[in-house]
């Protein structure tokens, strides 16, 4: 087993984990029918993400928080998607790598995920979902 250590391996772990999402029957139809995700564009700037995250190469300047604000919008995300996200990402990792860019970018998806929660039903509970 490999550890995470290069733009190539952040790139076998994204496309690995969303070979699996978009097959999920709980979350898989956010990327493929809620959003409609063009693949060409999101992957790439999903590698950027994750590497500027893990190996601290600052490739991603976006706002994911947003994002998924307004994803929540169309389609509420609740507990259950988050987990269910983090169960995915954190098995692809564990069947693909090892070492502690592995065991952070777990620890990372799931402070990620739990901000994105809060902020998710502070926003909803304020009035301004839908």
């Amino acid at each position: 087993m490999k550890t995470i250590e290069s733009r190539e391996d952040i790139e076998l772990l994204v496309d690995e984990f969303y070979k699996r999402v978009i097959m999920d029957e709980l979350i898989g139809y956010f990327f493929t029918q809620v959003v409609r995700l063009d693949w060409n564009t999101h992957i790439p700037v999903m590698y950027d993400f994750w590497e500027t995250t893990l190996l601290g190469n600052i490739k991603y300047k976006g706002n994911p928080m947003l994002k998924h604000i307004e994803l929540d919008k169309k389609e509420p995300l609740t507990t259950g998607h988050f987990d269910r996200w983090l169960s995915i990402w954190e098995s692809t990792i564990k069947e693909n790598f090892m070492g502690e860019k592995a065991d952070e970018a777990i620890k990372r998806a799931t402070q990620i995920g739990g901000v994105m929660k809060l902020k998710i039903q502070q926003h909803t509970s304020h009035g301004e979902h839908g």
